[in-house]
């Protein structure tokens, strides 16, 4: 697929995943429609998991879950296989990253069921059309993220560290972005954290755990978000059997609107 395509339609770019065209993170694609973070457990898990998302709303809002065994989710998007669907996968076993599969249709099971959390990329939307800078789609990059050193609220079996985005911004577009990024609770809200990364555990922030650095300007301070991939962290140091995510930037789009996210 050639980069200068714009990929508008929620449903073109599905599909155009969907045939491996297009394989890259998924920041700016179909601008307007919610993008969504994966976790996809085995049903034995899945109460657990889902009470672990219950109690931790700002990193893990739960936007859908599927049935178990069934691969579509018809309320998030047309035609939409959450087996095909997103540019990058990550398989999991025993909390070690094994494979990262384009395709998860081979690693089926009937067990399995589908968690879709909010996504930044969401409210991203909101703070372009404030005349708020969003650095790594200027630069064409994926957006940094971190684990820190904040604990999530455990549940069962589930319990570990809290990721955040990060986005650098000068303090006075830092308060705009907290005005509009919190009348997005279902895509993780207003900042969690405002400067200093120390002070939440992260030691250098040129070198993100997940993602690309990003450039931070003279006068700008780092802005950090409750992020998606805190699943991630919680499954590496959870250690369950056997598990599935999305790879960190690559999300399902839906053909859900962000404005209909928006509260307030």
């Amino acid at each position: 697929m050639e980069d200068n395509l714009p990929l508008l339609d929620p449903y073109a770019a599905r599909l155009a995943i969907r045939s491996g065209a297009f394989d890259a993170p998924t920041a700016n694609v179909a601008p307007g429609f919610v993008q969504a973070n994966l976790a996809i457990l085995p049903r034995e898990l899945a109460f657990e998991f889902m009470l672990f998302c219950q109690r931790n709303p700002k990193p893990c809002p739960l936007i859908g879950v599927s049935e178990i065994g069934d691969p579509m989710l018809p309320a998030l998007g047309r035609d939409l296989d959450i087996r095909s669907d997103l540019p990058r996968y990550r398989l999991w076993q025993d909390g070690e990253l094994v494979a990262e599969p384009t395709d998860i249709r081979g690693y089926w099971r009937d067990d399995l069921v589908s968690f879709l959390i909010g996504c930044s990329f969401s409210f991203e939307e909101a703070m372009l059309a404030a005349g708020l800078p969003v650095r790594h789609i200027e630069q064409g990059s994926n957006v940094p993220m971190y684990r820190t050193s904040i604990a999530t609220a455990p549940a069962g079996r589930f319990s570990g560290p809290l990721v955040v985005s990060m986005r650098p911004l000068t303090p006075a577009e830092a308060i705009r972005a907290v005005q509009i990024t919190g009348r997005f609770p279902s895509v993780h809200g207003a900042p969690v954290h405002l400067g200093d990364p120390a002070a939440i555990g992260i030691r250098d922030i040129m070198a993100p755990d997940y993602g690309d650095p990003v450039e931070i300007r003279p006068g700008e301070i780092p802005v950090f978000w409750a992020c998606g991939v805190t699943p991630q962290a919680v499954i590496a140091k959870t250690r369950p059997g056997f598990c599935i995510t999305h790879a960190p930037g690559y999300m399902l789009v839906t053909d859900i609107r962000n404005g209909t996210l928006a509260t307030g």
